[in-house]
């Protein structure tokens, strides 16, 4: 019994041994399991980041954003936005590509501004008086006379004021990118030149949807009536209006030289073409693509200008070519008349703000 006895205290000390053994192992497992979890966690992670960026990758190289606008391919800006998208594939290494839609093709600047501000467009030009009809901002650009002359303007649009111009939208679900040079605005009529504002009582001529531009061509004396772009070959070749005004580009690439034979350079505007983003697509972006599409826009702006004095030379050159008599009125006739037009603005203080910055700028 004795025997017995011994040995049950003999087991049950060495089971005591044993116990006292796994606790002391316990923490060493412990630390073990902690590590062991650290160790999966950190490879977990590892994992699905290199997924996420590899995915990120993929929908890169399928970005494609929609450029719609409504002049030919052989105008200038056109060509300045061609080499835009060309830059940004090249700069994403092709993972970011811009679609150009042409020649009206998705609908006129109002529709298409439209189109980009629900998101279902990412990016159009416009002329920056199209964009009065979201803010009273874009004002300034159409006034008459405002820029003393074509290096003064681009100070402008370069500087301070013309960035705050570009972001001045965003509220209405639009992101401007950059100005492309859209020359000077002169008139160009079907039966007699325009030499002083008085040769534009009782004539209709088109304008733009623009209270500015409406309200100048009233100041000089003419009826203004706004038509679409697209229209207004047809407008002019039946009648409708007797006139209109715009850029020697535009006069030529529109072919309205084939019915409008004088063409008076009195220079009365200078209202640049804006092109512009949708901030719904806009927010979608990474911050790389966003740095992408900027800078190539930046690019563009230079490439633009360069074809713009080439295109201004060989408009001029073509149109006259085709039977049209280029006129150069005394500017300041024109200039006088509409004088008026900035102490009218008084009662807005940012556009006035505005004026005022402008003309003072060197």
């Amino acid at each position: 019994m004795a025997s017995a006895a011994g040995e049950s205290f003999s087991k049950g000390a060495k089971k005591a041994e044993v116990t006292d053994v796994s606790q002391r192992i316990l923490p060493e497992q412990d630390k073990m399991i902690r590590r062991i979890g650290f160790i999966i966690r950190t490879l977990l992670i590892t994992v699905i980041s290199v997924w996420f960026f590899s995915g990120c990758q993929k929908a890169n190289k399928e970005r494609k954003l929609k450029l719609a606008h409504t002049l030919p391919t052989d105008h200038p800006v056109h060509r300045a936005m061609q080499f835009m998208a060309d830059r940004c594939e090249e700069l994403s290494s092709g993972s970011l590509q811009i679609q150009i839609y042409p020649s009206e093709q998705l609908g006129s600047e109002q529709q298409c501004v439209e189109l980009l501000q629900i998101g279902s467009l990412s990016i159009t030009k416009v002329s920056a008086a199209v964009m009065e009809s979201f803010t009273d901002d874009y004002k300034v650009l159409g006034l008459p006379y405002i820029f003393r002359s074509k290096e003064h303007g681009f100070k402008v649009l370069d500087g301070d004021i013309g960035k705050e111009l570009l972001l001045s939208t965003e509220n209405k679900f639009i992101r401007g990118l950059c100005f492309y040079d859209a020359g000077s605005r002169s008139f160009y009529t079907i039966d007699k030149p325009i030499l002083k504002p008085e040769d534009l009582t009782g004539l209709k001529i088109r304008v733009m949807k623009s209270k500015t531009a409406m309200d100048m061509v009233k100041m000089l004396g003419g009826s203004p009536t706004p038509i679409s772009f697209g229209e207004l070959y047809t407008a002019l070749q039946s009648g409708v209006v007797d006139g209109a005004e715009n850029n020697p580009p535009s006069l030529y690439t529109s072919h309205h030289y084939e019915v409008c034979k004088h063409y008076s350079l009195d220079e009365h505007s200078s209202v640049p073409d804006v092109l512009i983003m949708s901030q719904h697509i806009w927010k979608k972006l990474s911050n790389e693509e966003k740095k992408w599409i900027q800078q190539a826009a930046d690019e563009s702006v230079t490439v633009e200008r360069k074809l713009w004095k080439e295109s201004v030379k060989k408009s001029l050159e073509e149109i006259q070519k085709a039977g049209v008599t280029v006129y150069y009125p005394d500017k300041t006739a024109f200039a006088r008349k509409v004088i008026d037009v900035y102490e009218s603005y008084r009662d807005h203080p940012t556009i006035y703000s505005y004026i005022k910055r402008i003309q003072a700028t060197e």
